[in-house]
């Protein structure tokens, strides 16, 4: 069985960790399967939006340290995996789809980043969030400390880190770390990834591509306005305006 679970339906793909009885523990083959997968998502128009969750109890525990002797073992094996995780926090962060991290308990560790890495996090009131880094004598890596400075700001985000301390759902929402507490977190990802499918495609895409790109000051002016344009000559565009004269919901392509 896949630690890993992919199902798709009505436009709406459920990612799913699935290591229920090791807290969903990302291993260093499950960092490169969740780059490859959420890559992948650019190439399936049927893939209109994208939860992310975790089996059982827990979204994760974070990676598995159990592992660290045989993959994380000195300064290139180091490098090498953290690799790994920023491939997949950044292919979670940079698919055009709106992602939404549907969390329940443990939120813990590269968790975090692969939650950061999601457009919005929805979490149920038992979740317990940390960055427990500084009790590992290990460095946050870049890109997953810039995602956390922009959603708490940097007083917040140097106490987390230099802390280590856990911290729950009812902090992380007034901290701008999650943006919803929901009985279900699942359900309520689900009506939200609903709604999102909805919606053009080629908005949402572009609208991504201009917001991240300010939040990280990495904006490229050229690429944002290809994908302006682009919406401007889609059949989509003909299609919104032709439903709104019809006042009739529009049918999206994503071209």
């Amino acid at each position: 069985m896949s630690d890993i679970l992919v199902e798709s339906k009505g436009g709406v793909a459920v990612v799913t960790l699935s290591r229920p009885g090791h807290r969903n523990a990302v291993t260093y083959a499950m960092w490169r399967q969740l780059a490859d997968q959420f890559s992948a998502f650019d190439r399936e128009p049927s893939v209109r939006s994208i939860i992310l969750t975790g089996a059982g109890a827990d979204f994760s525990a974070g990676a598995d340290i159990s592992e660290f002797d045989a993959v994380r073992n000195g300064l290139e094996d180091s490098k090498s995996y953290e690799v790994a995780v920023d491939a997949a926090g950044d292919a979670i962060y940079q698919v055009s789809k709106p992602t939404i991290a549907a969390l329940r308990g443990y939120c813990l560790g590269g968790a975090a980043h692969l939650a950061m890495s999601c457009d919005f996090r929805i979490a149920e009131k038992n979740s317990v969030f940390g960055i427990p880094a500084a009790r590992l004598s290990i460095v946050y890596g870049v890109s997953a400390t810039r995602k956390l400075y922009s959603l708490v700001g940097v007083t917040e985000a140097k106490r987390i880190l230099f802390s280590a301390r856990r911290f729950d759902a009812g902090h992380a929402l007034d901290i701008g770390f999650i943006d919803q507490v929901a009985d279900s977190a699942l359900v309520a990802a689900h009506d939200r990834a609903a709604e999102l499918a909805e919606n053009a495609p080629l908005t949402i895409a572009g609208a991504k591509f201009i917001l991240n790109g300010c939040a990280h000051g990495t904006l490229d002016q050229a690429a944002a306005d290809r994908l302006i344009d682009e919406a401007s000559a889609s059949h989509d565009y003909s299609e919104g305006r032709q439903a709104f004269k019809d006042k009739r919901p529009p049918l999206f392509l994503g071209k």
